[in-house]
């Protein structure tokens, strides 16, 4: 029915009622004949029939889409509401990076976070945007100077371009998809890539002293931020409707770096409170060992312990001086765990059982209550070998993690059994790589770590390759060696990152001497590994790298220090430093 059909009829139903209400009025009066009734003119033959002005409907708004833009940034349902334009000049909303945004209101934004990355051998942690400015423009007297490509994105690029001039000639390779990071490894070249396209094999490199990977980190004053603005131009001065504006602004991802999708774990190497380290601690203070490098501990939202030792309520005074290789630790020496922000501990160690071989006394359980009292969960140990065959998952900010750990080396009263508490023993190791396939399968990132056998060499042995690479096949996004005094090689497998050792944490050794008589100092030597998760992906591996002091006291390692024991890890996996 039409609108003006609609709008007579009411008219008529309007007079119809008036009608009957005037006659119903006239008291005494009769009804006429129905054929007189039918003689009368009726009432609506002289009523103007009413008219409707046909309303246009609004073309639809023109939005413009700049080439700079990341191919994630927008959502392709939501333009087919709008006319997509290549003439920047005539749309009514415009889309790009802010530094050539027109005129006009700015409706919503999204901060793009870049992050400068190398092949994982190189030996430079940072640069200064500077430093970057006279690669582009050409001047090989700089840290960059035996970088052979840089491949930098489109939008990064043009702004390079406004600020700094063409770039010199063999320097620069704009592009948005980049080579994978094995080319990047052969090319000798670096790129600069969108945080969440970020992978392990790729280092990280601060630029004037940020990093995309710290938790602090400031995305509205970073060098390589890009912010891109949807404005609403002064072409008509359109805005959409409040529905359809909001549906645009929802259409696009407001930053490919949320912190609510970040998560960062610490994981370290041998942790044993005993001999001189105890004594230490005893004579300047239980958190006397974590002193130096405490932030590096705590600044993260895991932070992984492999403590080898279980505590035991009598166990006695620290000989600094002891030569016997069963230990057990102070129960007070737990609030240096509480203090370096311990979330995760391993119970793959060799001497969690030293208390019942020395004293008859399992002091196990005590330790396992110990540890849940100051909220650190476990795993590759447990009360009886099912619990300590129990992987530990872990869900933060979306990232679904899963520990899981075994012990080869034994001793065999140091293993769980049904019935007694301990270290799970890796047997064949088929049971972990069963469980590292099943966690995969149902969405977690597992990391596995053993308690190895030992050696005091950086080189990692066919039997260290053939095993850590069991893991690394099943699934496994980290495998760690948790049982090496002295730090080993690493290696890239399967998609995972291996390290055979990260050697000692909090442990007295500041010398070994071999069965060659060598004085091995570079069990002092200290790798801790922070690993960066986004969105349910390993994106980073960082090496911080400690040295030991006065046999308890890791500290950060100098530049110079840093330099050389890099180059020997590196060497020892195979790589060429950068």
């Amino acid at each position: 029915m039409s609108t003006r059909t609609q709008k007579k009829n009411r008219a008529f139903l309007v007079l119809l009622s008036l009608a009957l209400l005037f006659s119903a009025c006239q008291t005494g009066s009769l009804p006429q004949s129905s054929t007189a009734e039918a003689d009368q003119p009726s009432p609506l033959e002289n009523i103007p029939a009413a008219t409707v002005t046909p309303v246009a409907s609004p073309e639809p708004l023109s939005l413009y889409l700049s080439d700079l833009l990341p191919d994630e940034i927008i959502g392709p349902a939501i333009l087919t509401d709008y006319v997509l334009t290549e003439h920047a000049e005539l749309a009514n909303l415009w889309f790009g990076p802010s530094y050539n945004a027109p005129e006009g209101e700015t409706l919503t934004s999204s901060t793009w976070v870049y992050a400068l990355a190398a092949p994982f051998p190189t030996l430079t942690d940072e640069v200064s945007l500077s430093d970057l400015k006279a690669y582009w423009q050409g001047n090989d007297n700089n840290l960059l100077a035996a970088v052979e490509k840089l491949y930098v994105p489109l939008t990064i690029a043009a702004d390079w371009r406004e600020r700094w001039d063409s770039p010199a000639d063999r320097i620069a390779i704009f592009s948005d998809s980049p080579p994978e990071a094995e080319v990047l490894w052969e090319e000798n070249a670096w790129a600069i890539l969108p945080f969440d396209k970020l992978e392990p094999k790729l280092k990280v490199i601060s630029v004037d002293q940020v990093s995309p990977l710290a938790r602090s980190f400031p995305a509205d004053a970073a060098p390589l931020t890009v912010e891109f603005q949807l404005v609403a131009t002064e072409n008509e001065k359109r805005l959409p409707s409040e529905a359809g504006l909001q549906a645009l602004q929802a259409a696009i991802t407001p930053t490919n770096r949320d912190p609510d999708k970040l998560t960062t774990l610490v994981m370290t190497g041998v942790t044993a409170l005993v001999r001189m380290t105890a004594y230490k601690m005893e004579m300047n203070g239980v958190l006397y060992p974590a002193e130096k490098i405490v932030h590096w501990l705590t600044e993260a939202d895991l932070t992984h312990i492999s403590n080898e030792v279980s505590f035991y309520e009598d166990c006695p005074f620290p000989d600094p001086n002891s030569r016997m290789l069963f230990f057990c630790s102070n129960p007070a020496y737990i609030e240096l765990l509480d203090h370096v922000g311990a979330d995760i501990i391993e119970l793959t160690g060799n001497h969690n059982n030293d208390a019942w071989y020395l004293y008859g006394e399992d002091a196990i359980p005590f330790t396992l209550d110990l540890y849940n009292a100051h909220g650190m969960a476990y795993y590759g140990g447990g009360l009886n070998l099912e619990e300590a065959m129990t992987p530990l998952t872990i869900t933060h900010n979306g990232n679904r993690l899963a520990f899981i750990g075994c012990n080869l080396p034994g001793p065999d009263f140091a293993w769980a059994t049904e019935s007694q508490g301990g270290a799970a023993p890796c047997e064949d190791f088929e049971w972990m790589a069963d469980e590292v396939r099943r966690l995969k399968a149902e969405g977690y990132l597992p990391i596995a770590t053993y308690q190895y056998y030992e050696d005091y060499y950086f080189f990692a042995s066919e039997h260290h390759i053939r095993d850590y690479g069991r893991m690394a096949e099943a699934g496994a996004v980290i495998v760690n060696g948790s049982q090496a005094h002295h730090p080993k090689a690493m290696a890239f497998e399967h998609d995972a990152f291996i390290d055979y050792g990260l050697g000692n944490l909090f442990f007295d050794q500041m010398v070994y001497t071999d069965m060659y008589g060598n004085n091995l100092t570079e069990v002092r030597w200290e790798i801790i590994q922070r690993h960066t998760f986004y969105d349910g992906q390993h994106l980073s591996v960082q090496l911080l790298t400690a040295m030991l002091e006065d046999y308890a006291q890791p500290r950060p390692m100098t530049k110079e220090e840093r330099q050389i024991f890099l180059q020997e890890l590196f060497s020892a996996s195979g790589w060429n430093s950068r």
